[in-house]
């Protein structure tokens, strides 16, 4: 691992293409695209930091999925409806600079509100996001 500072120029970094991921479901993928979602993977293991920017318009929702990794997400700005434990527990509303940590391959499900949100998340190394109904 170096220990050489390294910047990331935030408009330097591209834009995920949603499409070349075939674990993630196409119908999914398809409304994220048209609604203007979008995602930036900030680091990908340099410092041993793996770190994702995410912005996605109002009302999108993502459906009950978990990630194999840990993770830290934090509101920038906009807000959701969270529902940490998948569909069926209670939930909870994020605004900015609030933030949940989810155990890895613990399911949650989210509906952007009327600003829709834009956000991080930190995790402790790649993950992959399951949106099996198990």
């Amino acid at each position: 691992m170096s220990t050489e500072p390294r910047i990331l120029p935030f408009e330097d970094i591209e834009w995920v293409d949603e499409s070349k991921n075939p674990d993630a479901p196409a119908e999914l993928i398809a409304k994220a695209k048209e609604m203007g979602a979008g995602r930036k993977h900030v680091a990908r293991g340099e410092g041993g930091f793996w770190c994702q920017y995410t912005t996605m318009p109002a009302g999108y929702h993502v459906p009950p999925h978990s990630h194999d990794q840990n993770e830290l997400l934090i509101v920038v700005s906009g807000g959701c409806e969270v529902w940490p434990d998948g569909a069926d527990g209670p939930s909870a509303q994020l605004g900015p600079k609030d933030s949940v940590i989810l155990a890895a391959n613990h399911k949650y499900s989210f509906t952007c509100g009327p600003d829709g949100m834009e956000f991080f998340v930190l995790r402790p190394g790649d993950a992959a996001a399951s949106f099996n109904a198990s």
